[in-house]
């Protein structure tokens, strides 16, 4: 009932909104991120060389403050995901996720540790052991603008901007003081609500701060909570124990009320209790300087600091521990009931019997974690003469975790006992729900102490040559620079951990790595022609940048861009582009881990890596199954837990090397003079990455050994191995430089202002945001052949096991009714029609559209109210029979439903 009260208090709210018939026009950072209107200190996304009215070579995205208040947004995730570039990523219903509450970006399905995140252009701190940022420590209430670059960026940021670059702008100018309420409210259950504080100031008439605190939470929703998310297939060894006198064979158990039975059912289901959006408490807090020392010196910087403290169910599922062990009952077992006495042989006053029972006293598997992220800039700026300037700069970042593993236990005592055992007499183990387990056998975990420390310092010289000489068509801009990085990497773990002692973590190493490179850059930026016919202006530019690494070697990377604004209404461009990715300390510097390869079909998160036995199921090549001793059609469940034997092995490789590709784009603006108000941008892209760091999971490996390569000589046989009886044993998955990533698609803006006569206010504006990808080719191994994975869902066709979905439509389009102090803005995403990436499966996802009302008010200068209503129609995501996480792709597709957000601003 409170529930449905606040939902309605929202509705109400943003009806008066509505009502009003007033609305302020959206500000100018919604139009495209190359617009020139704005004045002469434009700094565009991807290069160094600051021009007056500069336009940018490559496409550019940009999300304004405006669009981040209609989303009510608390955290970054709250926008970001409604952009068609940023594919999936991590997000908040990413359980199972070894980035443990973290929110990660992720650019065409390229992988997260391809899409560089920088902060006012320089590199936000990576956490973990992924080259990859926690976006959800940047502010939201802080972010003046958010430009997504597409296409590489290598030589003018550094490496791993293969895809692109994500650079978050905050807003160091603010004046005055601002603070906000927001909450968004979900009908069916969850909840997020926050605040921030921001205060901003000159410094006298020298220099300017701001400083920024945010705080936000968000509430955990269980499976329970979404009725498409019950998993009626989920089942667990039952709570109440399936018990098998060994002597007689008889079976006896109870069931999950606890009543006793002699025809007992071996699974429960408790699926409904697994969670499946992690909850949230985050504090943000950030300062922002800038200061004029002389004419010639201004010193800025920015303070950053993150604490976020979340729950998830780490790598190996929410699946509580069991146990299916013989173990020894005595006859004075003082739990034993007439029921069970007769059930039991005793031979010299104990009984053998085997349990077969789920832990679930010890709770859910729990990891509870608590990040910090810490990042400190200063530096110094200034003019060297009146066209050059000059910039030198250091930053320091550190991201520290550490969990505790809650819902396991200890396999053995310290004298190598095991602890179940030893308690079976003296603990009762009949029935559910019995007291004095969860004591005996579980122990929190002290697992997962990462940190990570970055240290960047650069130096830039840049501006134009005018002062030397000018070419006919004008100056030549330029930058020049040097830049060291050194980033280091440590995981510690629980010695339970390291040895194996617990029922469901498998084997975690323990490692520690480190990487410095020194890299020289530099841009030129030359015009060529200016006010000729068909001619208004050509522009040909280009970047290079050196770097040398300790752990890699030398490596060069360069683009060459050109500009040719043919007149008013159209302008051409295109970019050339080498990229390198350095491979992260998971991929280089990780030891061997383990889970057991029986997780790969009991944790939703992992079903995807693998699909079953082809030589079992009867879709392999009969000569290949026979040639490596795999059991004949039909005669097992090669599904069930107890077909994989042994474990999934995964780590590092230190002989791995970095990733190397090329990007192009061509692209064409128009701006047409006779329809005033439209704007149009079309670029196609190319990204072709070689040698990609990988690995081929079970699913792709079995896949290619029995079905579509069934030869004695496959490389790719090896990876899964058979036991004596032919079942499977072991699964070997360490990174490599595997194969190559290639997509080809169409990125397409439009935004169109008109103001017709009849209607009230501003005017109206339609915007469009769509990307087409037309190929998409993986090919794992220079053995096999490449898949087309261009509108697919699936593992098959995953770059890096994250983001499953990999449609060949995205769109977002908006109708937006402009008024003097206010917007009510109408917005449509689509996600195109994916067919299985699993050969054989003729599964397909249609088309998914959702819909979203907002609106926002300046009731006068110091109050705005802004609410929204997202997914109004309250879609449900798409059902997937297999491959999915709760029985959909939470990677993708929105969880919550309909869901309700608010925000009310003071600003004085």
């Amino acid at each position: 009932m409170v529930k449905f009260q606040r939902t309605m208090v929202a509705t109400t709210a943003l009806a008066i909104a509505l009502s009003q018939g007033t609305a302020f026009a959206q500000s100018a950072d919604s139009a495209p991120a190359d617009d020139t209107s704005a004045a002469a200190e434009i700094v565009v996304t991807g290069t160094r060389i600051p021009v007056a009215g500069l336009t940018s070579s490559s496409p550019v995205v940009s999300t304004g403050e405006q669009q981040i208040k209609l989303q009510a947004a608390l955290t970054v995730e709250d926008f970001s995901t409604k952009l068609p570039q940023l594919s999936g990523g991590v997000r908040q219903g990413s359980q199972g996720s070894d980035a443990f509450g973290a929110q990660v970006l992720e650019l065409r399905n390229f992988g997260q540790s391809r899409s560089l995140v920088l902060i006012d252009g320089t590199r936000a701190t990576p956490f973990s052991f992924r080259n990859s940022a926690d976006v959800n420590s940047i502010p939201a209430s802080l972010i003046k603008r958010v430009d997504v670059l597409t296409g590489g960026a290598a030589a003018v940021y550094g490496a791993d901007a293969v895809a692109g670059v994500v650079n978050f702008i905050l807003n160091d100018d603010f004046e005055g003081m601002r603070g906000t309420a927001t909450s968004r409210l979900s009908q069916h259950g969850g909840a997020q609500y926050g605040g921030s504080l921001m205060v901003g100031t000159g410094l006298g008439d020298r220099g300017h701060i701001v400083i920024a605190a945010d705080y936000t939470q968000r509430d955990l929703i269980r499976a329970g909570q979404r009725d498409w998310a019950e998993t009626p297939n989920q089942t667990i060894p039952s709570i109440g124990g399936v018990f098998t006198d060994v002597a007689s064979g008889r079976k006896f158990g109870f069931t999950d009320s606890g009543a006793f039975t002699t025809n007992p059912s071996a699974t429960s289901n408790i699926s409904n209790r697994y969670p499946l959006v992690s909850p949230l408490k985050r504090i943000n807090a950030a300062a922002l300087f800038k200061y004029e020392i002389t004419p010639q010196i201004e010193a800025y910087g920015r303070v950053m600091y993150n604490n976020s403290r979340t729950q998830e169910t780490g790598t190996p599922g929410a699946t509580p521990v069991s146990v299916n062990r013989t173990v020894s009952i005595s006859e004075s077992n003082p739990y034993l009931t007439d029921d069970i006495r007769n059930q039991l042989t005793f031979v010299n006053g104990a009984a053998q019997v085997n349990v077969s029972r789920s832990l679930a006293e010890l709770g859910l598997i729990n990891y509870e974690t608590e990040r910090n992220t810490l990042q400190v800039q200063t530096g110094l700026r200034g003019p060297l003469t009146g066209a050059t300037k000059w910039n030198v700069y250091a930053q320091y970042g550190r991201s520290t975790e550490h969990t505790l593993i809650t819902g396991d236990g200890l396999v053995t005592s310290s004298t190598g006992a095991n602890k179940f055992d030893s308690i079976v007499n003296s603990v009762n183990i009949f029935g559910p729900n019995q007291s004095g387990i969860a004591e005996a056998l579980g122990s929190s975990i002290e697992g997962f102490d990462r940190k990570r420390d970055q240290f960047v310092t650069a130096a830039t010289l840049s501006g134009t040559l005018e002062e030397l000489f000018s070419l006919p068509a004008g100056p030549i801009g330029f930058a020049v620079g040097l830049e060291y990085r050194r980033e280091t990497a440590s995981i510690n773990q629980d010695t339970a951990l390291l040895t194996g002692n617990t029922y469901r973590q498998g084997v975690q190493s323990a490692y520690s790595g480190d990487f410095d490179v020194k890299e020289l850059y530099g841009e030129v930026l030359v015009p060529v022609l200016r006010d000729l016919p068909l001619i208004r202006k050509l522009d040909v530019g280009g970047a290079y940048r050196l770097s040398d690494y300790n752990m890699f070697g030398t490596h060069g990377t360069w683009k060459v861009e050109g500009n040719w604004e043919v007149d008013g209404n159209l302008r051409l461009r295109g970019t050339y582009q080498r990229v390198l990715r350095t491979p992260n300390f998971g991929e280089f510097a990780a030891g061997m881990s383990s889970l057991p390869f029986s997780n790969l079909v009991t944790v939703d998160r992992l079903k995807p890596r693998y699909g079953g036995d082809p030589c079992v199921l009867g879709t392999g090549d009969a000569a290949q199954c026979a040639r490596f001793g795999a059991p004949a059609v039909g005669s097992a469940n090669s599904t069930s837990a107890s077909y994989l034997t042994g474990n999934y092995y995964y780590g590092g490789n230190p002989d791995i090397k970095p990733e190397t590709g090329y990007t192009t784009t061509l692209g064409a603006v128009f701006t047409p003079r006779f329809l005033p108000g439209l704007n149009v941008t079309v670029d196609w892209y190319e990204l072709d990455l070689r040698g990609a760091v990988g690995v081929i999971q079970p699913i792709a490996a079995i896949t290619s050994c029995y079905v579509t390569n069934p030869t004695a000589s496959n490389p790719l046989c090896s990876l899964v191995t058979r036991n004596a009886d032919g079942t499977f044993k072991d699964a070997y998955v360490n990174n490599q430089n595997l194969g190559r990533l290639l997509q080809r698609g169409f990125d397409i803006s439009a935004s169109y202002t008109l103001h017709p006569a009849f209607l009230p206010g501003e005017g109206l504006r339609l915007s469009y945001q769509g990307n087409i990808v037309t190929s998409y080719l993986i090919q794992a191994n220079s053995t096999v052949s490449a898949v087309q994975c261009k509108g697919t869902f699936g593992a098959t066709c995953s770059s890096d096991g994250t983001t499953l979905v990999q449609p060949d439509y995205r769109h977002t389009a908006g109708l937006s009714w402009l008024f003097d102090k206010g917007v009510i803005q109408f917005d449509w995403q689509r996600i195109g029609k994916v067919k299985s990436s699993t050969v054989g499966s003729t599964e397909t996802i249609s088309a998914q559209n959702t819909f979203d009302l907002s609106a926002s008010y300046e009731f006068t200068d110091a109050i705005t109210f802004s609410a929204g209503i997202y997914n109004l129609f309250d879609k449900n995501p798409p059902y997937v029979s297999t491959g999915g996480v709760f029985n959909t792709f939470p990677d993708t597709y929105d969880i919550l439903g309909r869901t309700i957000g608010f925000s009310l601003t003071a600003h004085i």
